[in-house]
């Protein structure tokens, strides 16, 4: 479960809108952070971390240097987190977790 946290009480709809902003963009760099892993072999976590200042500094995604880069660096922090935890599941000796999820 991943928990946001933001010092927000009675905000106005446009400061929730903003929190909303900066929740898809923290998706949209771990999302992209685990695109790059499966499409380059060989990927370390320092790979993703490079990644981010590249996606803050391209000129097709703007939005992403919007967000902070402790934000951008957590993004790629938990994509790093949901790969590892991947392969441990391939190599756990329980069959019922390995592989690519089915849900």
């Amino acid at each position: 479960m991943l928990v946001v946290e933001a010092k927000l009480k009675n905000g106005t709809p446009e400061q929730y809108h903003q929190l909303d902003e900066a929740i898809k963009t923290s998706q949209f760099v771990r999302n992209s952070c685990v695109r790059y892993w499966r499409s380059n072999q060989g990927t370390t976590r320092n790979d993703l971390q490079k990644l981010c200042a590249v996606l803050a500094n391209n000129k097709e995604t703007p939005w992403v240097n919007k967000l902070n880069s402790q934000a951008r660096q957590s993004a790629a922090d938990r994509a790093w987190q949901s790969i590892n935890r991947f392969y441990q599941n391939c190599r756990c000796p329980d069959t019922g977790k390995k592989g690519f999820s089915s849900v």
